[in-house]
C-alpha cells in the first residue's frame, strides 16, 4: 500500500528528584527529572510511538522493553534513531513531525528550537519538517501539580510498506 500515512504517540512520566530532564534531547535545568527506565525522555518517546503508528510496526515497548541492561538510561535519540532505520527499511519516509510537550514546569520556550534542531538531526530531516510546541495542563492532575510530564506526537510518513 502506497501513499500518505498518519501516526500519533503519546507518553507521560512522573517527575523525581535525583534525575535530570531530559526533552527532546535537550538537558533542561531543573529540579527534577523524568523516571524510567531509559532517559524518560516523553517527547522523543511519543515521536517513536507516533512513527510506528504511521508505519504499522507497534509501539515502543515492543521494539525496546523495559527492564532489558542495553536500554537503561539509554539516550531516547538512540533509540530513534533506530526506529528511523526500521521504519526506512519499511519503504517510509517522514513528511512531517507535529508535537506538545505538555509540563506545567519548567517552562520550556527557550529550548524548543533546540528540541527540533536534535530531532531533524537524529531523523535525517529539515528542521521546518518538525514542530515541537509546548503547553501547561492548567493546574489539572499529576501534570497540573507539577507531578509528571507528557507529550503527543503526530507523523506524517509517505512511501510504500
Amino acid at each position: 500500500m502506497s501513499g500518505i500515512r498518519t501516526g500519533i504517540g503519546y507518553d507521560i512520566h512522573p517527575l523525581e528528584t535525583g534525575r535530570r530532564l531530559v526533552l527532546g534531547g535537550e538537558v533542561i535545568p531543573f529540579s527534577m527529572g523524568l523516571d524510567g527506565w531509559s532517559d524518560a525522555d516523553v517527547l522523543v518517546h511519543a515521536i517513536i510511538d507516533s512513527l510506528l503508528g504511521a508505519a504499522a510496526m507497534g509501539d515502543i515497548g515492543q521494539h525496546f522493553p523495559a527492564g532489558k541492561p542495553e536500554y537503561k538510561d539509554i539516550s531516547s535519540l538512540i533509540l530513534l534513531k533506530e526506529i528511523i532505520s526500521k521504519v526506512s527499511a519499511k519503504g517510509f519516509t517522514i513528511v512531517n513531525i507535529d508535537a506538545t510537550v505538555i509540563a506545567e514546569k519548567p517552562v520550556l520556550k527557550d529550548y524548543i528550537m533546540r528540541m527540533r534542531e536534535n530531532l531533524s538531526r537524529t531523523m535525517g530531516i529539515d528542521v521546518e519538517q518538525v514542530s515541537v510546541k509546548a503547553s501547561t495542563a492548567n493546574r489539572v492532575a499529576e501534570i497540573g501539580n507539577g507531578e509528571a510530564i507528557a507529550a503527543i506526537a503526530v507523523s506524517t510518513v509517505e512511501g510504500e510498506s
